[in-house]
């Protein structure tokens, strides 16, 4: 069966109705590439893990983006799963020690994303969001913006996030 956003949205309830039209500017957006805004897309389902909406844009990214891009979105939100919970809780401890000590945690990835690394930091960004991560947000920003990514594109990521969560939580409260 093949799942788009567009018929994703008719399933909301009329009370998630500003979340569908959220997502239906969100899906023209031009301010990022087609590559920026399915990534972000589908690296931020990945980790919402709600089967429908993850099924929704797998199926509509998948015309936007090649198969390393699709790769790259799902290692990303593998990626900050992990490092979001062990620097938000660096973050939040109020023993500084521990930020002292290497974090032992190989992450390869963030190093040869198989895509364009801009790219890949906007969907870590994006996930990082989702993850309520401060340390990473400002890192993955600050790389954003010393490669000229301008700060509507940074807020289009946290739009692209921040819909999606809340269409992951409607969707999950009806059982859908």
């Amino acid at each position: 069966m093949i799942m788009t956003i567009d018929a994703l949205r008719d399933t909301l309830p009329a009370y998630a109705k500003d979340i569908s039209l959220n997502l239906s500017s969100l899906m023209s957006d031009q301010t990022l590439s087609d590559q920026q805004k399915w990534g972000s897309f589908l690296a931020c389902a990945h980790m919402l893990g709600n089967a429908s909406l993850l099924l929704a844009v797998t199926q509509q990214s998948q015309a936007h983006l090649s198969p390393e891009a699709v790769t790259a979105a799902k290692a990303a939100s593998t990626i900050m799963g992990m490092n979001n919970i062990y620097y938000r809780s660096l973050h939040l401890m109020h023993n500084n020690e521990y930020t002292t000590l290497p974090a032992k945690l190989r992450m390869n990835i963030l190093g040869a994303p198989g895509i364009d690394k801009v790219d890949f930091e906007l969907y870590c960004f994006a996930v990082s969001a989702i993850n309520g991560c401060g340390a990473c947000l400002d890192s993955h920003e600050k790389v954003l913006r010393n490669h000229e990514i301008t700060n509507i594109q940074v807020q289009t990521a946290l739009r692209i996030a921040s819909v999606l969560h809340a269409a992951a939580v409607v969707l999950r409260a009806e059982g859908l």
